[in-house]
């Protein structure tokens, strides 16, 4: 069976016939999905769900357009807007302009209202229920209000009142992560069904990164639309683990709320089979793939680093890291300066593993892997 809310609250249509710009502003300022709140502001001049979906998702602070789907396929997108609702979670979502919205558009708002539990906020900018609201609404039922006592812009943030500034997702720089230095890996990890011990238990201490750069690591993460990328690059991140390790993690090994992960290492290679804490930054990432798999087929066992959907053309682990210029400590450069338009060196990520503990390996950089806000070739 599918993750649905067995008990969704009642969509609730918020009246505000004269268009007021302080009612949408009000609505805008109230958007913070850090703490439950998202509001929406589908593009003009359309009404797709398909753009509608990448409204939702660029509200959710992901990168859009999302790669790897077909562009007449809106399905996978609102999988995704579904996941990340609930891994962050936001419990109230706030759409204007919902009086111009196609059946379509309000049919699968409906439909993550489902999925999600959310709390859904459809603002009508006209004194009555558009025809495609009228339908969409009458199979499900509705509440009403009036803007004026929802949409209040004293429960706001003052106008003038400017909000602190975030840090940049990604700003070129290259930061050294000593626990990709094990990500390559070539080992060999057989399925195991064991319920491991704790790193504390077996005595292993979990990388520890400065406040200053778990922040940047979680930003330039937070960005990437595709839950299983992100997670699985921030499992590598806080376990140390190698690929053949972070590819024995099933859905069921990650905890419901996120904050420990269970790898297995039949062989006890290099750490053994280990329950390993997830930082407070990585649990929205870890839940978001656990939730995706849920939504997309309802298997627990499938593995929690693959991807139900099926994108294509998406970046390798390592690849994906360096398009958000996270690697491995590098070796020392070479005594001679690079000569002027000399290519960059590729990033060398050493090959971990009983056998290979001094070798490395360095791959041409992937050709076409999308970039990460900001970034400048």
């Amino acid at each position: 069976m599918m993750l649905t809310s067995p008990q969704p609250p009642p969509p609730m249509v918020v009246f505000d016939p004269g268009d007021d710009a302080a009612h949408t502003r009000a609505a805008l300022l109230m958007h913070h999905p850090a703490t439950g709140c998202a509001t929406v502001h589908p593009t003009p001049g359309t009404d797709s769900t398909l753009a509608l979906a990448h409204n939702l998702l660029d509200a959710l602070g992901k990168t859009t357009p999302v790669p790897g789907y077909r562009a007449t396929d809106p399905a996978p997108l609102w999988t995704l807007a579904a996941a990340w609702t609930l891994a962050l979670p936001v419990t109230r979502l706030t759409v204007l302009r919902a009086h111009l919205l196609s059946t379509r558009a309000l049919d699968d708002l409906l439909a993550l209202r489902v999925r999600t539990g959310v709390r859904l906020h459809l603002v009508c900018h006209q004194p009555k229920l558009s025809a495609a609201l009228e339908r969409a609404l009458a199979r499900t039922g509705y509440d009403m209000a009036d803007a004026d006592a929802v949409l209040r812009q004293e429960d706001q943030d003052p106008p003038n009142t400017p909000r602190p500034r975030q840090a940049a997702t990604h700003s070129g720089e290259w930061i050294d992560l000593p626990a990709l230095t094990t990500l390559t890996s070539y080992e060999s990890s057989p399925d195991c069904v064991c319920t491991p011990p704790t790193a504390a238990e077996r005595g292993l201490r979990p990388p520890l990164l400065p406040i200053r750069i778990a922040t940047q690591v979680a930003q330039r993460l937070s960005r990437t639309p595709h839950p299983y990328l992100a997670a699985h690059l921030a499992a590598a991140v806080v376990t140390a683990a190698s690929t053949s390790q972070l590819d024995t993690a099933r859905v069921l090994d990650l905890a419901l709320d996120g904050t420990t992960l269970a790898l297995h290492d039949r062989h006890n290679v290099r750490q053994g089979c280990t329950t390993h804490p997830v930082p407070l930054w990585a649990q929205p990432l870890m839940r978001a793939t656990a939730f995706t798999h849920l939504l997309a087929t309802a298997e627990r066992s499938s593995p929690l680093f693959a991807d139900p959907l099926h994108a294509r053309g998406l970046p390798s682990l390592r690849d994906f890291a360096e398009c958000l210029r996270l690697r491995p400590p590098q070796p020392p450069p070479p005594s001679r300066r690079p000569r002027r338009g000399q290519q960059p060196a590729a990033t060398i990520w050493p090959i971990s593993g009983a056998h290979h503990s001094r070798r490395w390996a360095a791959e041409e950089n992937m050709q076409g892997c999308p970039q990460p806000p900001g970034h400048q070739t």
